[in-house]
């Protein structure tokens, strides 16, 4: 059984990560907010009694489950309301930038020249641009297998699909980040 201290240790230590993925998901900083503390509070009420090593897993299916019922309001609202969407602000571009939340872990880094610094965040930057483009199941596999470093079978669960689904996922996604790059001159 986690003790208080662990899950708050486990739920700080995933915060950042969930709400990036969140974001690249839905396209709206507000809202991947709401999506993750959402998903902490159910992680927390419903299974904080579970050992620490299970907490992972559970709260990537959390995730998964709470973006996917954003989803489904939000195409409810969107049938419901339709009109309502002219209310939505034009600047309303999504504008998160995933460099103001990098962390630089690596001194050589900090030493760069000013030149290999910009080039360094306009490439982050493409491919931040080319992970929104991918359709929303490519994307949470590719960012699953990827980014939180999950495995096939974890990404499965989380998804809720078969490991096979997960692979076709991925590959769909690195094939159409590839070519995008590399139509861009990007070479990584």
């Amino acid at each position: 059984m986690a003790s208080d201290s662990e899950l708050s240790d486990f739920l700080k230590s995933v915060e950042r990560r969930a709400f990036k993925r969140s974001v690249y998901h839905v396209r709206n900083d507000e809202a991947a907010l709401d999506i993750v503390q959402d998903s902490m509070m159910k992680l927390a009420e419903h299974y904080g009694h579970k050992p620490v090593e299970e907490l992972p897993m559970l709260f990537q299916r959390i995730l998964s489950n709470c973006t996917l019922d954003w989803f489904r309001r939000k195409k409810t609202s969107n049938a419901l309301f339709s009109n309502m969407s002219d209310f939505e602000s034009p600047g309303d571009d999504g504008d998160f930038d995933l460099l103001e939340t990098l962390q630089t872990s690596n001194t050589s880094e900090l030493s760069e020249s000013a030149e290999t610094q910009t080039e360094r965040a306009q490439t982050l930057r493409e491919i931040e641009i080319e992970i929104e483009q991918l359709p929303a199941r490519q994307r949470e596999a590719f960012l699953m297998r990827y980014w939180e470093d999950m495995d096939v079978a974890e990404t499965a669960a989380a998804m809720g699909c078969s490991q096979g689904s997960v692979k076709t996922h991925c590959s769909r996604a690195v094939h159409t980040l590839a070519q995008a790059l590399k139509a861009k001159g990007i070479k990584l």
